[in-house]
């Protein structure tokens, strides 16, 4: 059996020994940190650090009871106390272990005497070794100096002032500079105030006006971050919006040019010819689809051109006899009918290929005229005057703008009716009667006065026109007044008489341009039934246009009274 001559382990074999001396010694090798001393265990080496360095222990232990004055006085010095402190331990130890190297494990005695003697010449040189030191320098003088390194009076960090020992420093502080620790002195009783957005305490008002400043310059920062992304945000939105209204607008403005330019096709402002254009386009269509000869389309071609230079209308659409027709029918039928009253004669003019679907207005100025000249009354002014085509009643209004009635109605159709389709109403009407010295104006029905929308005062009001006569009470009454010019949106119609029924009812006889010579020829048969007046027939119930407008002719204008119209140059309302 071997012992371990260090710890006194006993093994069997000498590979043992060696294996337990690397592993238990060698790897945890104790070291004097004064000396050389080595290969003890650890209670020998504290009982030899206790006998052999007990002033460089002192010492140490002196080094960490001021450095813990230190920290607890002043924290501002405190990396500078630490730093001085291992500065001045490292700087002893680097001494020590340069001065003492390690003793090798090989060099480790086998037995017990050796272990003991060995360990007696250490304690014997480590004495010297001090002795030596004490003997170079002055142990106290090195002291003095390591403490004054690590140690210095402590200084306040407000005033800058000096005191001798920490606690005078602390007294200091706590009485001079209260106002500006977090917590006040007791000595002192002054008002605390709270920070509104942190709830942080302060003793002094500038230092609470800094600290709010603080999280108002950080919230401003924040503020602003969010003022750029908010008008990033918003200038887009701006852009967004732009583009929607330019698509908007861009659309709105192709809608309203789509609906000019069916306005311009529905009145005849499109350019695509007048009535002549459209004669020979229908006339050409009814001979392509085999409804015409064209024998016939070249006999009807040479009558238009002819009518057309000498600017009166062909009669091919005129039907005339109708109101005599009607005074025989009263006269012998309608038991139905208590009173009717029938203007002046009238011829009907309806629609042809060349002014279908548009020239309803130009139809009824002929119709009124064609009353007109056969009334003496209006001799003077239409004298020697026949029925116009309607390319020469285009041209006669435009002669009425020049002399300058209705400028407004003339801009609105550009001061041009000839070669166009362009519609015409009751103000275009008035104003070529009014240059032609008729006197008559125009009456509006601008909204419903009945029930369902229709127009009971209306049928008043040409009651009143037609029967304002003495006549008499005779069944018909054949009045010496022109028919009416009745428009309403889109179409205008003539109205010849009206007809109060037993059942005081009224109802209306109108002449439509739209209506056919072969249907109105119907009526001048003599055994004319009832039927064949449908189409004149009018009752209240079936006039419900939101607006109407009629022309009334009441006589003729002298040449005085036309001046004053024509200067008037105001549309009529």
């Amino acid at each position: 059996m071997l012992s371990c001559d260090i710890c006194g382990e006993t093994v069997t074999s000498e590979p043992d020994m060696k294996a337990h001396l690397l592993i238990v010694h060698m790897e945890n090798e104790v070291i004097c940190p004064f000396c050389k001393l080595s290969g003890v265990n650890y209670d020998e080496m504290c009982f030899h650090i206790e006998t052999a360095h007990f002033e460089q222990n002192e010492l140490e232990r002196s080094f960490e009871r001021i450095n813990t004055i230190q920290i607890r006085t002043s924290d501002n010095r405190k990396d500078n106390t630490l730093q001085c402190r291992m500065e001045v331990n490292s700087s002893v130890h680097s001494a020590c272990a340069s001065n003492h190297p390690k003793t090798s494990p090989q060099s480790l005695p086998s037995d017990d005497t050796l272990k003991h003697k060995a360990y007696s010449e250490n304690l014997t040189e480590s004495r010297k070794f001090l002795k030596s030191r004490e003997k170079e320098c002055d142990l106290s003088k090195i002291k003095g100096s390591i403490y004054e390194t690590v140690y210095s009076p402590p200084e306040c960090p407000f005033c800058g002032r000096i005191e001798d020992c920490s606690q005078d420093m602390e007294n200091h502080v706590k009485t001079k500079h209260a106002n500006l620790l977090d917590t006040p002195s007791e000595d002192h009783d002054q008002p605390l105030y709270d920070c509104p957005m942190c709830g942080l305490i302060c003793t002094n008002y500038h230092i609470l006006q800094e600290h709010v400043d603080l999280h108002l310059e950080e919230s401003n920062f924040g503020q602003g971050i969010n003022r750029v992304q908010c008008s990033r945000d918003l200038e887009l939105a701006h852009q967004l919006q732009q583009e929607e209204d330019r698509k908007r607008r861009s659309e709105e403005a192709r809608q309203e040019m789509g609906e000019f330019q069916k306005l311009q096709r529905q009145y005849g402002l499109d350019n695509s010819g007048g009535y002549k254009q459209q004669q020979l386009r229908n006339m050409e269509i009814e001979v392509n689809r085999g409804r015409m000869h064209p024998s016939e389309f070249h006999r009807r071609k040479a009558d238009m051109m002819e009518s057309l230079a000498i600017g009166i209308d062909d009669g091919k659409t005129k039907t005339s006899g109708i109101i005599e027709a009607l005074y025989r029918y009263y006269q012998n039928a309608a038991t139905d009918v208590r009173r009717v009253w029938l203007s002046t004669g009238v011829d009907h003019f309806h629609s042809s290929f060349g002014d279908k679907g548009w020239g309803c207005g130009y139809r009824n100025f002929q119709m009124l005229l064609s009353s007109l000249l056969q009334n003496d009354a209006y001799d003077d002014c239409l004298k020697g005057m026949s029925i116009p085509c309607i390319p020469k009643i285009q041209s006669m209004i435009e002669d009425a703008w020049k002399e300058g009635f209705d400028p407004q109605g003339a801009s609105q159709l550009n001061n041009r009716l000839q070669g166009t389709k362009a519609w015409i109403g009751a103000c275009e009407v008035y104003t070529l009667l009014t240059s032609l010295r008729v006197k008559c104006h125009i009456v509006d029905f601008h909204k419903s006065t009945g029930p369902l929308g229709t127009h009971p005062r209306l049928f008043e009001w040409i009651l009143n026109y037609y029967s304002s006569e003495r006549e008499g009470n005779p069944k018909v009454v054949c009045t010496s007044k022109p028919p009416i010019y009745l428009q309403h949106q889109g179409h205008s119609r003539t109205v010849v008489g009206i007809e109060e029924r037993k059942n005081r009812t009224l109802c209306l006889l109108i002449f439509d341009p739209g209506c056919p010579s072969r249907e109105m020829q119907k009526l001048l048969k003599q055994d004319t039934e009832a039927s064949n007046l449908k189409q004149l027939r009018k009752f209240v119930g079936n006039l419900k246009h939101k607006q109407y407008q009629i022309v009334a002719v009441e006589g003729v204008l002298s040449s005085e009274e036309k001046i004053h119209f024509q200067d008037a140059h105001l549309r009529p309302s």
